[in-house]
């Protein structure tokens, strides 16, 4: 009930657009124990079909949706004349991959999903389809990409993700658009090796439970969850992170000061270096943080802060999060300490 419920407000609430001298008003939909809440948002510039990334029309047979060019987009995000108010920022970890069905260390081994990794790609998809989406960041890794274009296809817009091909002037060229309608209705997709999985050095295609006999259980989870030991000849958390935010910084992150919807599809380390740094956790707290694959979270981005609003609900229940009880129950424990030492 909920669930249907959720899906024909947020359907119908997505695809219209009310216009007036003073702006549009657009709502965004969250949940909390099952109830819905719907927040009025206000916007003070009514953009052009080029400008922005709205539906223009929704009836119960069409919906048509204007989506900005693919390559302006990517080079107009120091325009100071446009006044931007919030905008979104959807994470998603691949689906599971045929590793991860093994449990193998995967790192930057380039595997694909498995069928479930594929249907959590779609149920992904239909989490976030009525959520605007300017521009789209992959790793170089297949089961990265296999989860972004399939969730993709389920967007209620119907754009076209291309991805963007900028190695070499030729690829440039060879990969240009030049119909500009086709270009409004299409999404960049851009693929970035610094959003890939931290690299686990000579413990990639072992087997995670055989490695703890081999190595010892404290070992191997010492590579896996502290934050600057390394796998032999791999990454630590550490250095992923390094690599990670500063590209999350450097790249992403303007995208969404100028007003650009991001989706971000990447890695469970990879991922987890970016909430560190959107969450503001320790480097304690990261180790308890773990992502479920498929799952997608979504931030609004405002005023230069990133505020968490949790994962978009499926299509089967009333809401999904992504972080584990392990983390929450952590931070609790770190509460109940400075309880205690308050009452002292």
């Amino acid at each position: 009930m909920v669930a249907a419920a959720y899906h024909q407000a947020i359907h119908f609430i997505s695809c219209s657009c009310f216009a007036a001298n003073e702006g549009s008003k657009n709502f965004l939909v969250t949940s909390s124990s099952g109830s819905l809440k719907m927040k009025p948002v206000f916007r003070k510039e009514r953009y052009s079909l080029r400008q922005s990334v709205n539906c223009a029309e929704y009836s119960s047979k069409k919906s048509l949706c204007a989506i900005q060019p693919i390559f302006s987009s990517l080079s107009s995000t120091n325009d100071s004349r446009r006044t931007v108010s919030e905008s979104y920022l959807i994470l998603i970890r691949h689906g599971e991959s045929m590793w991860n069905e093994k449990n193998l260390f995967t790192g930057c081994v380039d595997v694909p999903l498995t069928n479930k990794g594929v249907e959590e790609a779609i149920e992904a998809g239909k989490r976030i389809r009525h959520l605007p989406i300017d521009v789209v960041y992959i790793s170089a890794l297949i089961r990265s990409q296999m989860t972004a274009m399939l969730a993709l296809t389920e967007h209620h817009c119907k754009k076209v993700p291309i991805i963007i091909h900028n190695e070499t002037e030729q690829a440039k060229v060879w990969s240009q658009i030049y119909s500009e309608g086709t270009e409004m209705q299409s999404v960049p997709v851009i693929r970035a090796w610094q959003l890939n999985e931290r690299m686990y050095g000579e413990l990639q295609g072992f087997n995670k439970l055989e490695t703890a006999e081999r190595c010892g259980k404290e070992q191997v989870y010492k590579w896996r969850r502290s934050y600057d030991a390394r796998p032999p000849n791999g990454e630590s958390l550490e250095m992923c992170l390094r690599r990670a935010v500063t590209y999350f910084k450097e790249q992403i992150e303007p995208q969404l000061s100028s007003g650009k919807n991001v989706m971000v599809v990447a890695h469970a380390n990879s991922l987890r270096s970016i909430l560190m740094y959107l969450d503001k956790l320790t480097a304690e707290e990261v180790i308890h943080l773990e992502l479920s694959t498929g799952v997608p979270m979504l931030y609004i981005y405002k005023e230069n802060h990133f505020i968490r609003k949790g994962s978009p609900m499926g299509s089967m229940e009333a809401g999904v999060y992504a972080y584990t009880e392990s983390l929450a129950l952590y931070k609790q424990n770190l509460l109940d300490e400075v309880l205690d030492e308050v009452s002292l």
